[in-house]
């Protein structure tokens, strides 16, 4: 360990020399050698000696951690061992640790002797001052101990001794206080009563009461002074010092330390200055909790002037801040050590919102804090505006999921009752108008599963049981949004005994909001949304985000209402133009039109079935491009247009396809549409053999299934598809020829039963091939059933026609005509 000298660790030992009178005083560091690092006495030896730690008595010292005193080292078994005591160098030996350092202070001599406390007690009071000197220079027990590093920080605080003999009334000053006070050597009185001439007036009493006190107890101080020098100027000096006992206990001198802090004063100052020109509130609590400072806008936000708040309890003070988040994280940082950064309200007076950041320090807790209720207002009004959002979104969401999937405008009254419980009430109820123009309790949902069968009950009976003053009623009666700050008082007292009011009371609600669903000024429902006892009514901002999702909801449904209508109008259009098939002495026919799940998607599909004049029987299917009531009547055009074509030509498919794309270019019918037409025949030599021919042809419709007795399913398609019609009124058609056994069964089927967005065209034929190899020999009615039900269990987005034909096993015996074998376009 490198030695470490300087001028006032030098004047120190030299200190405990003249007042103890040893051989030798030494301050030494203890590391893994003991280095002497200053030494003085008229046989001290150089400084920087290292020894080993087997060899050092201050290593004992440092080790024991109190004053090592020993009379006579060559008998005392704590050192006898140790070569400066068995060699007789040292024959009594005084060592006082330095606190908190590897270090200790000593003075021994050659000869045994007795030590007395008066010595004890000086040689503790260098110590302390040595160390306290150390400490301020910034040398810790982790930093290297270079010797310039030591000197440089001693000489750089400044510091000076002072002795003050209080029998003889004699001052000792080292050179370094002496400029401090505005003497010099030659011209200082080296009196007590000259140093109490330059100190400043106002401080006068303060310095005589401490040094008062420090002869009365014994005790040691720490005081800071303003000094007044001759010219004038003023000064700050900072002693700390202790009184020197005698053998009888009395104080005989008073020996410290003091320096110039007149630069930490005025840094000091400018903290303050800053402090105080900040913009954040600042305070200090001592560790009693009593304010130590306040800054100028700590005393704005607390409300409270300095003079009331300096020393006084901050508990006492703030009262409401007993068990409060600010008391929590006040004591944790005080008892941990650990800084605290939170956010907390402060109730009435001060009704604000604080950030707050804790400093802690040995001499208590630092606060700087600022009120941040306006940020968070704006905050909150964020994330409502965000929660309002979200709702809103979820409503929409839920409104065209549930009235598009044809739940109705109960099972979305249903949803959206559970989309605004929680957030905006504890339970809810939504009416609906229906179609006897009585308003229903529809849906209901509380917030916690065991009110749900409770709140049900009581939707399901308080209608009939509420009287004509009823908040529903009223908000009915006017459209508005009618709020119920006491529910018992407007309903709950005035029901009548039995499971209603019971079920009332279970509830037990404490406010409520009920308000009508209007769209085009018709009142098509209504909401009624509680809250419990316990939870604050609705706010300003929350009554208006009730009424924008009572306004969507009374849209969706209005819209909803209204695209049922155009459903039901396409729909029973539609119907109207679907005739029933006719009766066959060789086949058996089933028809099936399957109207969409959506309104919009009805209109288009279509089918018929009719017998020639010469006994063939034709079928066919078709899909008018568009799903509305157009699209309908564009449809009835075709199937008339083309059944009168069939029926008065006795032309085969393709020629009927051709003549019918004709038309539409003539008679000026401008849409588009697939279609496939097949017409089954039976010449004489077909009954022998029991067969039946089937003469087809498609015009961009799904292909023809026949399922064989056997149970194999055919596809009828060609390579590639003809043209639909409307695009090309002169394009060339085909007709394909295709053989039945006995017992076959021919389907023809629109796309909307095997295509849609979850379900690719032919993925679609390829499952409808499959599901009618696996029904099989079902009767043809309940086939179609079954079809239907398997392909789209959830409904078709489009609407679905299907015509299925099953020939007969034997035929029937009588009379059949039929007309000629057409087997190119143009017969």
């Amino acid at each position: 360990m490198a030695p470490v000298a300087g001028p006032l660790l030098q004047r120190l030992t030299d200190l405990a020399v003249r007042l103890l009178g040893p051989d030798v005083a030494q301050l030494s560091l203890v590391g893994a050698v003991q280095t002497a690092a200053v030494v003085s006495g008229p046989a001290a030896g150089p400084a920087g000696a290292e020894v080993s730690l087997a060899e050092s008595l201050c290593a004992v010292t440092v080790e024991a951690g109190q004053p090592l005193v020993v009379r006579d080292a060559a008998h005392d078994p704590r050192v006898a061992g140790r070569p400066p005591a068995a060699s007789g160098a040292v024959g009594a030996y005084l060592g006082v640790p330095l606190e908190g350092m590897a270090a200790a202070l000593c003075v021994f001599g050659a000869e045994p002797r007795d030590w007395t406390d008066r010595d004890v007690a000086v040689l503790e009071l260098l110590a302390e001052c040595a160390a306290s000197e150390l400490r301020l220079a910034g040398v810790s027990a982790e930093s290297e101990a270079s010797g310039w590093r030591w000197a440089l920080a001693i000489d750089a605080a400044e510091l000076g001794s002072f002795d003050w003999d209080a029998v003889a009334d004699r001052l000792i000053w080292d050179d370094r206080l002496l400029p401090v006070y505005g003497w010099d050597r030659a011209h200082f009185p080296g009196t007590l009563s000259a140093l109490i001439e330059r100190v400043h007036p106002h401080d006068r009493e303060g310095v005589i009461a401490t040094i008062s006190a420090a002869l009365a107890t014994g005790d040691g101080f720490d005081q800071e002074h303003r000094v007044q020098l001759p010219g004038g100027e003023v000064r700050w000096a900072r002693a700390r010092g202790r009184a020197v006992l005698d053998d009888t206990g009395a104080a005989v001198r008073i020996v410290g330390v003091a320096h110039d802090s007149t630069d930490q004063r005025r840094a000091e100052a400018q903290v303050s200055r800053v402090l105080e020109s900040m913009p954040a509130a600042f305070f200090s609590l001592g560790r009693d909790w009593s304010f130590t400072y306040v800054n100028a806008e700590a005393e704005r936000l607390l409300g409270n002037g300095r003079a009331e708040l300096l020393g006084g309890d901050l508990w006492e003070l703030f009262p409401a801040a007993a068990g409060s988040d600010f008391e929590r994280h006040y004591r944790h940082a005080m008892d941990s050590g650990e800084p605290a950064l939170f956010q907390a309200w402060y109730p009435p007076p001060l009704d604000s919102w604080y950030e707050v950041r804790a400093w802690p320090s040995d001499e208590g807790l630092s606060v700087y804090f600022l009120d941040i209720t306006e940020r968070r207002r704006a905050e909150e009004a964020t994330r409502r505006d965000a929660e309002r959002l979200t709702l809103v979104a979820r409503v929409s969401d839920v409104l065209s999921t549930a009235l598009v999937d044809r739940r109705g405008a109960r099972g979305a009254l249903q949803e959206i009752v559970q989309a605004v419980v929680p957030d905006l009430a504890d339970w809810a109820i939504a009416s609906l108008v229906e179609e006897d123009g009585r308003l229903h309790d529809v849906a209901s949902w509380h917030r916690d599963a065991a009110g749900r069968p409770v709140a049900a009950t009581y939707a399901r009976l308080r209608l009939a049981a509420l009287t004509s003053t009823a908040p529903i009623v009223e908000a009915l009666a006017t459209g508005e949004v009618i709020v119920v700050p006491d529910v018992a008082a407007a309903v709950g007292n005035g029901l009548p005994e039995g499971e209603v009011r019971e079920a009332y009371w279970v509830l037990d609600p404490g406010t409520a909001v009920a308000l009508a669903l209007v769209a085009r000024g018709q009142v098509l429902g209504a909401m009624t949304l509680y809250r419990d006892r316990d939870r604050a009514p609705m706010d300003a901002r929350e009554l208006e985000l009730l009424r924008e999702v009572a306004d969507r909801v009374a849209v969706a449904l209005d819209g909803a209402a209204l695209q049922e209508q155009q459903r039901r109008m396409a729909e029973e259009l539609q119907r109207s133009l679907l005739t029933d098939p006719p009766e066959s002495d060789h086949c058996e026919i089933a028809v099936r039109y399957v109207p969409a799940v959506q309104a919009a998607q009805v209109g288009g599909d279509w089918y018929d079935a009719f017998s020639q004049p010469g006994g063939a029987t034709v079928v066919a299917i078709g899909d008018v491009v568009g799903h509305d009531t157009v699209a309908a009547a564009a449809m009835g055009q075709l199937r008339s247009l083309l059944r009168g074509i069939a029926y008065s030509g006795g032309a085969g498919p393709a020629a009927v396809l051709t003549d019918l794309d004709r038309a539409m270019e003539g008679l000026q019918v401008r849409t588009l549409a697939t279609a496939a037409v097949a017409r089954l025949e039976r010449a004489q030599v077909d009954r022998d053999r029991g067969e039946t021919r089937l003469r087809w042809s498609n015009a961009g419709h799904p292909p023809l299934l026949v399922l064989t007795p056997g149970g194999r399913v055919e596809v009828l398609a060609t390579e590639r598809a003809d043209l639909m019609l409307g695009v090309d009124p002169g394009t060339s058609r085909r007709e394909q020829v295709t053989v039945l056994e006995h017992g076959s069964t021919v389907l023809l089927y629109t796309d909307g039963l095997v295509e849609g967005p979850d379900l690719p065209l032919d993925e679609g034929v390829a499952r409808l091939v499959g599901l009618l190899a696996e029904l099989g020999e079902v009767p043809l009615e309940q086939l179609l059933d079954q079809i239907v039900v398997r392909m789209r269990p959830q409904g078709s987005e489009d609407d679905v026609a299907l015509v299925a034909v099953r020939l007969y096993r034997e035929d029937v015996p009588q009379p059949f005509e039929v007309g000629p074998d057409v087997s190119s376009p143009g017969s």
